[in-house]
């Protein structure tokens, strides 16, 4: 019984001949990424600038969108938003941060179960003050920069100066790509979202690993064969781990996305973006970097002057 192969064993595809296009690609995004992010800004939600979360389901069989953003709005409340998700019965009403202190919010949620607790049916309410979504911000910040920091610690320990810059700079460009989605696509920015911007580094470094482990090892065995080539062949006998792993975490976020709800959405779709961005930093960023970083041939023990063949992962 043969075994089922996406990726042939034999693959001899030249990834790094497109490095002429995939550097200036990489570069031109990050500026655009980074040009977003200062003149558009993150669409920041509740957790982060505070304010108030209350999720609703209609206890008849259908909800009135346009009924409830109209009798919300009548509350004066200010910056109100009113999104319908899931069955067709569930509604997500956020109100934004209230003058006045803790006190002024808990009003808020006081005043929307007065005027919709007969109809619907209150599943869940967060209310986030303006010290604690301070403090929010704060942790968030902290916990990216303290596990990208340990992350980059063990990359400059694990590998040599060549291929920790080499997985730094993939990183980092990983990370800049990551918040430049967020300012463009304007997907709300919250807890989850930073969750998702350290999951997709993991995964990022992750692959980064994989292709570095098979070029060191490729390196250290053959001698005689121009670096572009050692890379490509590691490229290609990585190839058919690369893209499984790709397209199975892609598939479970497409369905997670799809039915998952409205909570979980903006997670889903970000690191969709991520996995793509981090598998294409992988190959057409981190391994081709390593020839303008002075990375030699033949460094290592063992030794053989006969180009092996590529074999699947």
């Amino acid at each position: 019984m043969k075994l089922l192969r996406f990726i042939p064993d034999n693959t001899r595809f030249g990834f790094m001949r497109f490095r002429n296009v995939s550097f200036p690609f990489s570069a031109l995004a990050s500026i655009v990424a980074v040009v977003a992010f200062l003149t558009m800004g993150m669409n920041v939600g509740i957790d982060f600038k505070g304010g108030t979360v209350v999720e609703m389901q209609a206890k008849a069989d259908k909800l009135d969108a346009g009924s409830i953003r109209e009798a919300v709005h009548k509350l004066g409340l200010g910056e109100v938003e009113v999104q319908e998700f899931g069955t067709g019965r569930d509604v997500l009403v956020r109100v934004g941060l209230q003058p006045g202190g803790d006190k002024a919010q808990a009003e808020v949620v006081v005043k929307l179960r007065a005027a919709f607790e007969d109809k619907y049916e209150f599943r869940r309410v967060e209310v986030v003050g303006p010290r604690v979504s301070e403090e929010l911000v704060q942790n968030g910040i902290i916990g990216v920069l303290l596990a990208l920091l340990t992350i980059l610690v063990y990359l400059w320990f694990r590998y040599e100066w060549e291929f920790a810059i080499g997985a730094t700079i993939a990183t980092m460009h990983d990370l800049v790509l990551t918040v430049g989605f967020f300012s463009i696509t304007q997907i709300q920015f919250d807890q989850t979202s930073i969750a998702a911007i350290l999951t997709i580094i993991g995964y990022s470094v992750n692959d980064t690993v994989v292709v570095y482990d098979r070029i060191r090892e490729l390196l250290r065995k053959y001698k005689k064969i121009p670096l572009s080539e050692i890379l490509d062949l590691s490229m290609n006998s990585t190839l058919s781990r690369t893209v499984i792993t790709s397209m199975t975490t892609i598939l479970a976020l497409i369905a997670l996305a799809i039915f998952g709800g409205e909570a979980i959405r903006g997670f889903c779709v970000s690191m969709l973006f991520g996995v793509v961005i981090g598998t294409y930093s992988s190959i057409f960023v981190a391994a081709p970097i390593l020839i303008y970083l002075g990375v030699r041939v033949g460094e290592g023990t063992a030794s053989s002057s006969t180009k092996p063949a590529a074999t699947g992962a």
